[in-house]
């Protein structure tokens, strides 16, 4: 079993984050941390994120809402990504940080939009006329 999960894994954590930085991650693992690499890769996203009970898009969710209360700002960015890459549009992403304010404080709000802001102009997306205003 831990094989194929973490074939498994690999598959969804490419798909999620991008063939490109999986395999960055990968080729930089070495006797200190690619246990770790592999333990994430099979129990994470093979074994959790591989599970049928939510989309991967309520996963996004979840992820967002998790990383902004916990401060980590390298991974809120990735995930933001990934969020994109699994459908999330930007009106669900903005209600989502706006949700992130009330629970998990503005402070971590204002860091989520900064953050958000950032991947949606590396991605190319209009922010600025998302909502179709001309302004």
């Amino acid at each position: 079993m831990p094989k194929k999960q973490f074939e498994a894994g690999l598959k969804i954590r490419k798909e999620v984050l991008g063939e490109a930085h999986v395999e960055a991650s990968l080729a930089k693992a070495d006797d200190f941390n690619r246990d770790f690499q592999q333990m994430i890769t099979e129990n994470a996203w093979g074994g959790v994120w591989g599970r049928s009970g939510l989309t991967r898009q309520q996963r996004s969710i979840l992820n967002l809402g998790m990383l902004a209360g916990l401060n980590r700002p390298h991974e809120f960015k990735l995930h933001f990504k990934g969020a994109l890459t699994n459908g999330l549009s930007l009106v669900e992403l903005r209600e989502i940080l706006i949700q992130i304010s009330v629970y998990c404080g503005v402070p971590a709000a204002l860091d989520a939009f900064n953050i958000a802001r950032e991947v949606c102009e590396t991605e190319g997306l209009d922010i600025a006329n998302m909502d179709g205003n001309k302004e």
